[in-house]
């Protein structure tokens, strides 16, 4: 059982929240959100606010506060082989009861499919509030490029 390390960002100025499913190997490794460098969640996220690439662990913080986003993952605590989304069981999930009663979310978006699946079956439920569903930024969804992905996650800024 592996328990997630990371703990979300977000302030009282956070307006949309988005969740990933858990933290890869090298998130872990790093102490911070998509730190795989193959992973376009920074990329991606940068091109829509139209801003620099935030490189450091301090500079991602800023980049996220800046532009009213909170971020934290659904899962708590799972098994996980590596950072196979695929492999993951035995989950438990995040409260994020805390975000929600401290800023004033006005969307939830997932990023990638294995996130919205278990923000469906475990989160839903007892929120009520519908998530919405983004591309993965993972480099295993490879039939997204670059500026594929960037269109579809521009909605975040709405």
């Amino acid at each position: 059982m592996i328990i997630h390390p990371i703990k979300p960002v977000y302030d009282k100025d956070s307006r949309v929240l988005i969740l990933g499913s858990f933290p890869s190997v090298k998130s872990r490794e790093e102490g911070f959100f998509y730190g795989h460098p193959q992973n376009r969640f920074w990329k991606v996220t940068s091109r829509v606010f139209d801003e620099d690439l935030p490189l450091t662990v301090d500079e991602k913080k800023a980049f996220l506060l800046k532009n009213h986003i909170a971020l934290w993952d659904v899962i708590g605590s799972c098994e996980i082989e590596g950072s196979s989304d695929s492999s993951i069981r035995n989950v438990t999930v995040n409260d994020i009861s805390q975000i929600l009663k401290t800023a004033d979310i006005k969307a939830i978006y997932l990023n990638g499919g294995k996130a919205y699946q278990l923000y469906q079956k475990y989160l839903f439920p007892s929120l009520g509030r519908e998530g919405i569903l983004l591309p993965s930024t993972s480099p295993a969804n490879a039939a997204w490029n670059l500026e594929r992905l960037t269109d579809a996650w521009k909605i975040i800024r709405k």
